[in-house]
């Protein structure tokens, strides 16, 4: 199954007033079978000991895979909400920004399975993997 291709400031423009905002996450680029976003490290998005929340990647690849499925759906009829979700986290991120790429494994009529990796811009070092299962629902 193949992402719609709409423009990215659309996707973008979904993220006012809600946590996406809050963290700075934004989405950069859709193909036909992921889509990615970036997301900043710093006050907004740290724990106490100055690293990468897991909380914050844990919303980065949830939002990933929300924005993911609603280009999967026909949104006047469904909406897609958060199932399940797993995140293993593998290293740290002080600064910067992290890039996250969400993969759809499964797009069947009620559920869709995305795989996420987050890695750090600057080294390209993966720095967490999740799998978020996404339910759809009429509206």
């Amino acid at each position: 199954m193949k992402l719609k291709q709409v423009p990215i400031t659309l996707v973008n423009s979904l993220n006012k007033g809600t946590l996406m905002e809050q963290l700075g996450i934004e989405c950069i680029e859709i193909g036909e079978d992921f889509i990615k976003a970036r997301m900043p490290v710093d006050n907004r998005t740290h724990q106490p000991m100055g690293l990468l929340h897991g909380g914050a990647s844990a919303a980065l690849i949830e939002t990933i895979g929300s924005m993911g499925s609603v280009l999967l759906i026909d949104i006047e009829k469904e909406v897609p909400v958060g199932l399940e979700i797993n995140a293993n986290h593998l290293g740290s991120v002080r600064s910067g920004s992290v890039l996250a790429t969400g993969k759809i494994v499964h797009a069947g009529k009620r559920t869709h399975v995305w795989q996420v990796d987050i890695v750090d811009e600057e080294t390209g070092k993966l720095v967490c993997t999740g799998r978020l299962t996404v339910m759809i629902v009429p509206r």
